[in-house]
């Protein structure tokens, strides 16, 4: 009796941690690496909606620049938010860079966080070693994820050991405005951590939106191929590129062209994404570089930011 009692207590014991070990995370302190628009927008809203938020980046000098931009941002939601209520909009303000601080040594902010969100600039390299350096001192619970447009997720997570616990939050600029986030799920990636991202999403205000590891994931795979095609009609002399633009806004009911959509994302932003993926797929027609394109980015033309692109602004 005493051997079938204490064969129940360990099998009752391993169904309990199991059980454990199959709950969903309850994302509570967010790591933010990268402190520019989209670092700051993600550490904004998710400071906003009662996060503990460490946004880290590598000056001070960036961090405050960074503080400043949220601020101000916080500001022009208040105005929306609490037009009738300016008190209620200045306590809000106050609560949510409470919940915010800044760092520059993210190994030391990570041994008390729940999930790290990526946000620094679209390079392979640097990113794989900023997560393999992280993953030696965060949690064994922390779940990391990346905020790229362009680059693999399964690649990025190879880095690391905690695969499982590894996947993608794609949010959009500006990030407090947009309300869609697309989690990537890898074929890692395991169902506890797919749903934690979820929920974090949804607790942050977003609406959330599933997709494999495919590159572009949903919204840039099928925005970049449309903009890349809009290049080639140009390229071939079918249309020019303001007939383009007006029978895409007009036609579609879009509020931008893709020309001024490409010199607002920044057409070296755009060549670096398509380069990228005909680089893994170079047989897809969707994805052949633009000689144009090329040009342009050569020539340092490289949209609104420069003040020249596909047209010129003053």
């Amino acid at each position: 009796m005493a051997f079938a009692t204490r064969q129940f207590v360990r099998a009752a014991a391993s169904a309990a941690a199991a059980t454990a070990a199959a709950k969903k995370l309850i994302v509570k302190h967010v790591t933010v690496i990268g402190g520019g628009l989209m670092g700051a927008g993600i550490a904004q809203v998710a400071a906003a909606s009662g996060h503990t938020v460490v946004l880290v980046d590598q000056s001070d000098e960036i961090l405050k620049k960074s503080t400043k931009g949220i601020e101000e941002s916080l500001k022009r939601v208040t105005k929306k938010k609490f037009a009738d209520k300016p008190e209620a909009g200045a306590e809000f303000i106050e609560k949510t860079l409470k919940n915010l601080t800044t760092s520059t040594d993210a190994v030391a902010v990570v041994h008390s966080t729940d999930l790290v969100i990526e946000a620094i600039v679209e390079n392979q390299e640097i990113k794989n070693e900023l997560f393999k350096r992280l993953d030696k001192f965060a949690p064994e619970h922390t779940i990391f994820a990346s905020n790229t447009s362009s680059l693999q997720i399964t690649q990025l997570a190879n880095s690391t050991t905690r695969q499982d616990r590894f996947g993608g939050l794609h949010f959009f600029n500006p990030v407090p405005m947009m309300k869609l986030v697309e989690v990537i799920k890898t074929p890692m990636t395991s169902q506890k951590t797919f749903e934690s991202l979820v929920d974090f999403s949804k607790a942050v205000g977003k609406s959330p939106v599933s997709c494999k590891d495919t590159p572009g994931f949903i919204v840039n795979r099928l925005l970049v191929p449309y903009m890349m095609e809009a290049v080639r009609l140009f390229e071939r002399g079918d249309a020019s590129k303001e007939d383009i633009d007006v029978a895409m806004k007009l036609g579609a009911g879009y509020p931008m062209g893709p020309f001024e959509l490409l010199d607002y994302v920044g057409l070296d932003t755009s060549k670096y994404i398509i380069d990228g993926w005909h680089s893994l797929e170079p047989n897809n027609p969707l994805f052949a570089p633009s000689p144009l394109l090329n040009q342009l980015v050569e020539e340092k033309k490289l949209g609104k930011k420069t003040g020249e692109g596909f047209y010129k602004y003053k």
